[in-house]
Parts: structure tokens; sequence; C-alpha cells
């Protein structure tokens, strides 16, 4: 979805910022793209770009937790088990709300239970302007797919869209923004 919109963004005449994981995907043309490995050159890629923004999509997460241990080389054989420890990453949708001046905050939000009441107040705990609930439960929607299903929500409306290719998604998404800016 995050490619998707930055290419619809850019063809609606935006200067896009794209800062992107790891991906077999093509970032669009006219698109100014930063690469991270981890969660925390996420993080950092977000933060120091943030103050030039005026709309920010964070349209997919970083992983929850990370390994508290980082290993340089490959781990030998000690034990039948292995316990890792794991430690939280840092929440970069909660940061840009909380940091947010004029920006307009647009996330996303994966539930399989409750979508639409805990993608509410995520928006609300997150202070977002916006939040589009992926609906996973439905044939066509998901990650590995180039169709989506979402329901977009503001704090004054829920909006569900049916089936759609991702840039349609992304167009629906835009067109939003730009009614709640």
């Amino acid at each position: 979805m995050g490619y998707a919109l930055a290419k619809i963004a850019m063809l609606r005449g935006a200067e896009v910022m794209l800062i992107s994981g790891k991906t077999s995907l093509q970032a669009p043309n006219f698109v100014n793209l930063i690469k991270v490995n981890s969660a925390n050159e996420m993080f950092d890629a977000v933060k120091d770009n943030f103050d030039n923004q005026d709309i920010i999509i964070k349209a997919a997460a970083v992983a929850d937790y990370r390994s508290k241990e980082i290993f340089d080389g490959k781990m030998k054989k000690k034990a039948e088990n292995l316990n890792l420890e794991l430690e939280r990453t840092v929440d970069i949708l909660k940061y840009i709300g909380e940091h947010k001046k004029s920006q307009f905050v647009c996330g996303f939000s994966m539930e399989t239970n409750n979508m639409v009441e805990n993608s509410k107040e995520k928006l609300i705990k997150k202070n977002l302007d916006m939040i589009v609930a992926n609906n996973l439960r439905q044939k066509g929607a998901g990650f590995a797919e180039d169709t989506n299903v979402v329901t977009i929500i503001t704090k004054d409306n829920i909006e569900e869209l049916e089936l759609l290719s991702k840039e349609e998604v992304a167009s629906k998404i835009i067109d939003r923004i730009k009614i709640n800016l």
C-alpha cells in the first residue's frame, strides 16, 4: 500500500518521500526514496524528516518486538532449546501523533478482531487524523495481493471500501485526506 500511495500522490503533484524497508517492489519514479534495514533506522529516518512534511501516511508497521541481543555471526548450537529475549521497538506512529504540529497524520491498522472498534481506539490513542483499517478476513485483501479491502476511519466518519486494486484504494485514501485537510 505504501508504494501505491507514493505513486498516486506523486501523480497528483505531491513531492513524495518514501521511507521503505526491504522489498522487491520498484519505487515509483520521481519519489524521494530512503531505504532502511531495521525498525531503529525507520524511526530515525521518520524522525529526521518529520518536520518537513505536511501529510504523513504511515502505511506499514515495523515489528512490535526485536531481539534484545544481536549476533554478529552464526550462533553455534549449545543446547536443545534456545530462548530469545525480546524488547519493544519504538512505536513510530505514536511518536508522530505525539509530536505533530500542523501535519495531517494517517495511520494504518491491521486487526483480526473488532477491526473498526480497535482501529477507532488507535486513532484516538495515537492522536491521528485518519486511520485505514485493513480487512484481512475478506478474500482478495492483504499483503501478498494487488488488491485490498479497507475501512477509512476519521473521528467523524467510517467508510468501508469494496475490493479494489491497491492503486484505487490509494486514490480513495488521498481523496479522503484532501477532504479532511
